[in-house]
């Protein structure tokens, strides 16, 4: 009989202690993902370690620096959030594509980051917003951008022992806004085939200063595309600029073909997407 042991520490110290001592136990953040993997016998750990009872991994604190999400809380919270909502409503808009409303009652941004799956809904939003992973392990902690934690399908920077405890995203400089699309084949649980995150920062006369681009399911990981961004800066984002943008992310793109779309769909959608996604996140700046 297969036998598997239940841990539920209580402070992160604990958690890094037992994950560095059975490097088959798997973090249990909500399960979404991990216990349909273990039902299907993708993964077979020798314990879950349950983190949601860890204070410092639930929560969500928004002050004059910026956002400070516990890697564990769940999605339900943020899609209630309202400064949330008004601060960074494309972050806002992708936690609310995680799954169904059940699902997002135990599924976390954090969970979905770790997933690392190339279509995740929250890595491109995260990417776009300057967004960071804080780490901790043996070693202590660490802090990386959100676009360096995934390094391939499945895989995370995460060494032997380490634990993502919180994400925090800096609050975003004055007329700044986001977006995030997706498509999908179905109308909604379904994974992205192409997706696309911007961020502009528009001045009084309405030339952007700063953007921030991001495509997601195109690639082995999402993509930040600064040659998307750099068409953006200094242009009022009318549809040259755009236009510009969306050639430039599907030049990024880097997807391969299966049953959801071929390469060219999906390099062509990428550019679209990163048009549609910027034009929103300009109308609501200026709205």
């Amino acid at each position: 009989m297969l036998a598997i042991r239940y841990e539920a520490p209580r402070s992160v110290a604990e958690a890094v202690r037992l994950i560095a001592a059975d490097p088959a136990a798997r973090v249990l953040a909500g399960g979404t993902d991990l216990l349909v993997q273990f039902k299907a016998g993708a993964r077979l750990p020798s314990a879950f370690v349950d983190v949601k009872r860890i204070p410092e991994l639930i929560g969500v604190a928004i002050d004059a620096g910026g956002l400070h999400l516990g890697a564990a809380t769940p999605a339900a919270v943020l899609t209630e959030h309202v400064e949330l909502r008004r601060l960074w409503p494309g972050l806002a808009e992708a936690v609310h594509l995680i799954g169904s409303v059940q699902i997002q009652g135990r599924g976390s941004v954090g969970g979905n980051l770790c997933n690392a799956s190339p279509a995740a809904d929250t890595t491109c939003a995260l990417i776009v917003n300057r967004a960071e992973c804080v780490i901790a392990g043996p070693g202590g902690e660490r802090t990386i951008a959100v676009e360096r934690f995934c390094m391939a399908p499945g895989r995370t920077v995460l060494e032997r022992g380490e634990l993502l405890v919180a994400i925090r995203v800096p609050r975003p400089a004055p007329r700044t806004s986001d977006a995030y699309l997706r498509l999908i084949p179905r109308s909604e649980m379904d994974i992205a085939v192409a997706g696309a995150a911007v961020s502009v920062t528009v001045d009084a006369d309405g030339v952007c200063t700063a953007a921030r681009v991001a495509i997601g399911a195109v690639a082995p990981t999402a993509l930040l595309v600064p040659e998307a961004a750099k068409a953006l800066v200094g242009s009022r984002l009318d549809d040259a600029a755009l236009k510009r943008a969306a050639e430039a992310s599907s030049a990024a793109a880097r997807p391969i073909d299966d049953k959801r779309g071929t390469t060219a769909y999906r390099r062509t959608i990428a550019g679209v997407l990163t048009r549609r996604a910027a034009a929103i996140a300009k109308q609501r700046v200026v709205s």
